[in-house]
């Protein structure tokens, strides 16, 4: 058996789009669906015209690069994420990967995907320091909400998703959201 030293977010950089990597590991990312990029840029704008007007930070979409771990590394690609303009202020460079956490991460469930491997990426973003994370389940038509410390809580077409002390007076019904499927 061969033992490949881990692979870091430098390489990574280097190497393909096509990857994520966790703990060293380079995990393949298949290509998004019609329905899965439906809900991704629906979502993006929404958050991009509040984030945009209320002058909160940026808005980042297509699976951008966040090293979340070091030694063996990270680098996860939420579908959508939010970071804070005070945040994005300690930024040093616009190349390579963002180092952290997004303040919030989106996930928007694919078919190739499971509920428990998303909320395994959730749980390694808020362990790294988000203050929230949505993964959005078109089957079901819910959004899950985590937040460090708190239970999750999954909201339903009858409710209505917030931004909560990440984005504060952002608000969208669910069922709005999903009626970009219909």
């Amino acid at each position: 058996m061969v033992v490949r030293p881990p692979v870091t977010a430098e390489e990574l950089l280097l190497t393909s789009r096509n990857f994520e990597l966790v703990r060293g590991e380079l995990v393949p990312v298949t290509p998004a669906g019609r329905e899965h990029g439906v809900l991704s840029a629906y979502l993006a704008l929404e958050l991009t015209l509040f984030v945009r007007a209320h002058q909160l930070g940026r808005i980042y979409t297509d699976g951008v690069g966040y090293t979340l771990f070091r030694n063996p590394d990270t680098v996860r690609g939420p579908d959508v994420s939010f970071v804070s303009r005070d945040r994005e202020a300690t930024l040093k460079s616009v190349r390579g990967f963002i180092p952290g956490a997004p303040d919030l991460a989106v996930e928007v469930r694919s078919p190739d995907n499971t509920l428990a491997e998303l909320s395994v990426k959730a749980n390694e973003y808020l362990e790294a320091g988000a203050r929230m994370v949505w993964i959005v389940d078109p089957p079901t038509r819910t959004v899950q909400v985590m937040r460090p410390g708190r239970p999750a809580v999954t909201l339903s077409l009858d409710d209505v998703l917030d931004g909560g002390d990440v984005l504060p007076g952002f608000s969208l019904p669910v069922s709005r959201l999903f009626a970009e499927l219909d």
